[in-house]
């Protein structure tokens, strides 16, 4: 049965709202091998929740059924209302990282222009009528904007360092003005600066639009400053809570079903030790 804590609502995000997503008694069964079982998840506009867990724990795949990629073996999933669906337009999805050749000479611009025209890089639509095209242009130049690409955004992508992609990446998934955000390991293969940068600016994001985040990370210290709650999945359990309820000793003992110690730094970072061999590579620890 899955272990849900109980959650801190941000106090910027009214009561009144309805969540964006409801997850109810949702399980998931693959291969014959039970993922998760019994999850209850709400998520209020304006949130930002990281989900974290050992590798091959099921982080990607409670993404994947929010975004209706794979379908429930139990419970439901209701997305800004309605059951979830694959393509949902109001999702802005940012996918495991991809990373771009130095030969790619395909603009940044023209990568956060596929949000909206798709299989058309960049190029304007001959059938658009002229204040479409422009509306797109904006609308392209917003999302830029929004995550401070400005400078490099008409540079080949495959020029571009590793954290300048992924926020033109990001800055593709927020073209379409999206309600929720959902990025599944964005922090993947970055640097600390870069990964502490990026979080930044997907916190600045969520407050300015309402966007709700749903972020996979490995390691929760690079976005603990930035996130609201955090999701953590193991052993077919889930926690749900701020990271102060759900990343402790007794908590994730619980998980994992074996003895686990949390331990904070002076300076705020969180390690986890004692999980088994398999699961060794959650909270990474490099001395400064």
């Amino acid at each position: 049965m899955a272990d849900l804590l109980s959650a801190r609502s941000p106090a910027f995000v009214p009561a009144s709202l309805p969540p964006v997503i409801q997850v109810e008694d949702a399980t998931v069964v693959l291969g014959g091998r039970s993922i998760y079982q019994h999850v209850q998840l709400n998520v209020q506009p304006g949130e930002f929740l990281a989900i974290l867990g050992p590798n091959g724990a099921g982080k990607s795949t409670l993404l994947k059924a929010i975004l209706g990629l794979i379908p429930l073996s139990a419970g439901q999933i209701t997305v800004l209302g309605h059951p979830a669906r694959r393509g949902n337009a109001a999702i802005g999805y940012v996918p495991q990282r991809r990373h771009f050749e130095n030969d790619v000479r395909v603009r940044g611009r023209s990568i956060v222009r596929l949000g909206l025209d798709g299989r058309n890089w960049g190029l304007p639509l001959p059938f658009l009528q002229r204040n479409k095209e422009r509306e797109a242009a904006a609308r392209v130049q917003q999302a830029i904007d929004l995550v401070g690409a400005a400078a490099y955004a008409d540079r080949p992508i495959g020029e571009l360092y590793g954290g300048e992609q992924q926020r033109l990446l990001i800055a593709q998934a927020l073209v379409t003005h999206p309600r929720i955000l959902v990025l599944d390991e964005p922090l993947d293969s970055l640097d600390l600066r870069n990964q502490q940068g990026i979080a930044s600016v997907i916190r600045q994001i969520s407050r300015e639009t309402g966007a709700a985040v749903l972020l996979v990370a490995h390691d929760v210290n690079p976005v603990l400053k930035a996130i609201d709650r955090v999701v953590y999945v193991a052993h077919g359990q889930v926690a749900v809570g701020s990271p102060e309820e759900v990343i402790t000793t007794e908590t994730l003992s619980r998980l994992y079903g074996t003895q686990i110690e949390v331990l904070r730094t002076s300076d705020g970072r969180i390690i986890v030790v004692g999980q088994v061999e398999e699961e060794v590579s959650y909270h990474p620890y490099s001395p400064k």
